[in-house]
């Protein structure tokens, strides 16, 4: 690597998706410098399509988030989709007890569960807030090349410029340069699932629920967006999920129809659909040498949860906490020490409901006879427990555990 005597800053973010923004936002106007890194502009979402493929279900928690640092309300004036109940059932077979389990924020006292979030809403919204602030730069276009620790600080070269940074946070997703480069190592396993996504309008409203059967081929989710649109996940064997995304439209409607009981009536209108491949791992650390991973750099999960980019953002503002409590202690934010903090506190997090998710797929995925006769009927007992109820829905929620502050409570944005 060349000599590098080019800008410096006190924290790059390599990854400039969700997770990687959030974390940005949640250090913006302080007196950190800090520079996200990325390849691809952010900024430039297509608005094309009348929905974004991808969606994410926000828990309260990530909204808490939102709210805090000051994005929230613009979130709210593009397009939210707050979802109310879930009913969560199984295929089964004849003579076997049909159970449901269903989820009602009433029973709460909560407005909702969630919110069902197009990703390019969030996008936008946490860009168009990094735009107005001063300590945070923004590099799109440009990718790391590499990278070398040298006295305490990371020296990268983004083609013929340079950056010296006294931490660096990987943000890159779940085959991330930044975990490669570091050396860190992972341990997990390839599903052979894969998802399919797509949006759908049904001739029948969702009432602002979100709907998820386990078939036996995988769980099929419809997600509540606006009037009668929803965001359907699809996860399958990999063969099956190809099938269907090349499928003539007027037949995978049929199929559509057929996997989830036609529970919201006929299949109207379908957008396009892709295919991605799932996958469980987690990072063996989480930090190195005057570096972090946060989001799917460190952890994926099964999407059948909702869960995976929840659990990027208490990354994020974890991670954000730790910083900003050494800086006001005039601590290195750099410091190992420092740095293992963050790590202790988001892997025991992490672990628990990475292991929950990847147990309730194993569970749910098994086509043992007498093991589908327990899990349907251990459904409909659990629907009659609303104590356990309700500490599982409140855990889903994200309002349990060792939360950051910015998660547990509505907090006065920062400015």
């Amino acid at each position: 690597m060349s000599e590098l005597s080019g800008k410096q800053v006190d924290i790059a973010i390599i990854g400039g998706g969700l997770v990687g923004a959030t974390l940005a936002c949640a250090l913006a106007d302080t007196e950190l410098s800090i520079l996200i890194i990325d390849p691809n502009d952010q900024r430039h979402i297509s608005f094309d399509t009348a929905y974004d493929m991808r969606v994410s279900a926000i828990t309260r928690a990530s909204q808490h988030i939102f709210e805090s640092i000051g994005v929230w309300p613009d979130m709210v004036e593009q397009r939210v989709s707050p979802f109310r109940d879930m009913h969560v059932w199984e295929q089964t077979g004849a003579g076997q007890m049909n159970s449901e389990v269903h989820f009602d924020s009433a029973e709460l006292s909560e407005a909702q569960l969630g919110h069902i979030i197009e990703n390019r809403v969030i996008l936008k919204s946490l860009y168009r807030k990094l735009e107005t602030v001063s300590n945070v730069e923004l590099r799109f276009g440009q990718a790391c090349q590499q990278m070398q620790f040298d006295d305490h600080k990371w020296k990268l070269q983004l083609g013929e410029q340079s950056v010296t940074a006294d931490l660096l946070v990987g943000a890159d997703g779940s085959r991330s340069w930044v975990r490669q480069q570091l050396g860190i190592s992972t341990r997990g396993w390839d599903y052979d699932h894969t998802a399919l996504v797509a949006t759908v309008k049904t001739s029948e409203s969702h009432q602002q629920t979100a709907w998820q059967r386990f078939l036996d081929t995988g769980p099929l989710a419809f997600l509540p967006l606006s009037e009668n649109y929803s965001s359907i996940v699809w996860s399958t064997r990999p063969e099956l999920a190809n099938q269907l995304r090349q499928m003539p439209e007027q037949q995978f409607k049929l199929e559509l129809e057929q996997a989830y009981d036609s529970k919201l009536g006929q299949i109207l209108e379908v957008g396009p659909r892709a295919c991605f491949p799932l996958r469980f791992f987690m990072a063996d650390q989480y930090i190195a040498n005057s570096a972090a991973l946060v989001g799917d750099a460190a952890h994926t999960m099964h999407p059948l949860a909702g869960q995976g980019v929840n659990l990027g953002l208490l990354d994020a503002a974890s991670l954000a906490q730790v910083i900003l409590e050494a800086k006001s202690s005039k601590r290195d934010i750099n410091s190992i020490k420092v740095l293992r903090r963050y790590e202790r506190w988001r892997k025991a997090e992490n672990m628990s409901m990475l292991v929950m998710v990847d147990q309730i797929q194993r569970l749910f995925g098994s086509d043992v006879s007498w093991l589908k006769q327990l899990r349907n009927s251990g459904m409909h007992w659990f629907n009659r427990l609303p104590l356990i109820k309700h500490n599982v829905i409140d855990y889903a929620m994200g309002l349990h555990g060792d939360l950051p502050n910015i998660a547990r409570q509505v907090q006065a944005p920062i400015n």
